[in-house]
């Protein structure tokens, strides 16, 4: 599957939404495999040139299948003919998985819509790892948002934190206690 519309012009649209303080060092890329049997990739998220976060698709579905065993191997469930029960499990599995911060090239393609069609605020509830990091990014985020948000963020996934610390710093905003 790939991203329609055209990535160039999603990357485009994205980019824009990028705070001024960070748009030179931050970048995002799509890496489509020709020969792969769904041509998916891997998306990228880099800054100063270096991997943040890499959403590869072959590596969250591998990930996925292990952890759809994990839960079997929970539940002592084995049977592989209740399709509802597998779609159940393997859906399980992957959001397991987004809590850990393992994505594949669609999930970012689906977030990349999801945020492009919310409001700023709807997507600063999100629970969604990248969409949170989408959001420390974008310049509809102000300074005393970023302020406010100094404590919940310690709760938040350790990529989450980093990508706060970045922009803190890049505003030049002091967040140590």
């Amino acid at each position: 599957m790939l991203y329609s519309p055209k990535w160039s012009k999603a990357k485009k649209h994205l980019k824009s939404l990028v705070c001024d303080t960070l748009r030179s060092r931050v970048d995002f890329q799509v890496i489509n495999y020709r020969r792969a049997h769904d041509q998916l990739g891997r998306a990228v998220i880099t800054i100063d040139k270096v991997e943040k976060l890499s959403m590869c698709t072959i590596t969250a579905e591998r990930a996925e299948h292990y952890k759809e065993w994990e839960i079997r191997a929970h539940f002592d469930n084995y049977d592989f003919d209740d399709v509802e029960n597998n779609i159940s499990i393997q859906d399980e599995a992957h959001q397991q998985l987004k809590k850990e911060g393992i994505y594949g090239q669609y999930d970012f393609f689906f977030t990349l819509e999801q945020y492009f069609n919310s409001s700023i605020e709807d997507s600063l509830q999100s629970t969604d790892i990248l969409m949170k990091i989408l959001c420390l990014l974008d310049r509809r985020v102000g300074k005393r948002t970023l302020l406010k948000m100094k404590d919940s963020i310690l709760t938040e996934h350790e990529l989450v934190q980093e990508f706060y610390k970045l922009r803190c710093e890049a505003e030049k905003l002091s967040i140590t206690a």
